[in-house]
């Protein structure tokens, strides 16, 4: 069976979790988005902000972390496949706060290719911050457009998902991949 994987990305609070929540109760296979469970982790090894501390190996742990569920994906038995975020937010978002990173970054990116990506515009009257998410809404703007770049970077054709209910979002998405 061909397996499509699909990509839910965005800003910090642009709704990618009710999404892929929504997704999820329509029966679909989602695999959910793993920075808090990091951030969770680290804290409870006596590491407050990971992100802040060792950006670098934050980020390596979210990228093994986004590639065994990638892989993960091949072994699931239902033909669409949803991802809280891809491969490639990771560098988007390493590139928007101007950190250094090896090759394995762009190789992983590379080697590791989804059938469709949403983006989430930035939404103000939903963003949050509390103490896992640490972006302002000035800040989410600038990670939406590093998004944005890195994915058209990687030759993805980006599907702009409109700001609406949920409901009416988790339709958009599902009748873009039915046309597609």
């Amino acid at each position: 069976m061909s397996i499509e994987k699909i990509v839910i990305t965005g800003g910090p609070s642009t709704g990618k979790t009710s999404i892929i929540e929504k997704i999820e109760q329509k029966g679909f296979y989602c695999f959910n988005e793993i920075s808090r469970q990091i951030t969770l982790e680290a804290r409870k090894q006596g590491i407050p902000q990971l992100f802040v501390s060792d950006p670098l190996l934050f980020s390596e742990r979210i990228i093994e972390g986004r590639i065994k569920q990638f892989k993960a994906a091949e072994k699931i038995d239902k033909p669409l496949v949803f991802f809280d975020r891809g491969i490639p937010d990771v560098v988007a978002y390493m590139d928007c706060f101007g950190q250094t990173y090896g090759e394995h970054f762009v190789e992983s990116c590379t080697l590791h290719r989804y059938d469709h990506v949403f983006l989430l515009p930035p939404w103000q009257e939903i963003h949050v911050s509390d103490n896992e998410r640490y972006e302002n809404f000035e800040q989410a703007l600038r990670i939406h457009s590093y998004l944005e770049r890195v994915y058209k970077k990687y030759g993805y054709n980006i599907i702009d998902v409109p700001k609406e209910t949920v409901e009416g979002r988790v339709t958009f998405i599902l009748n873009k991949i039915k046309n597609l």
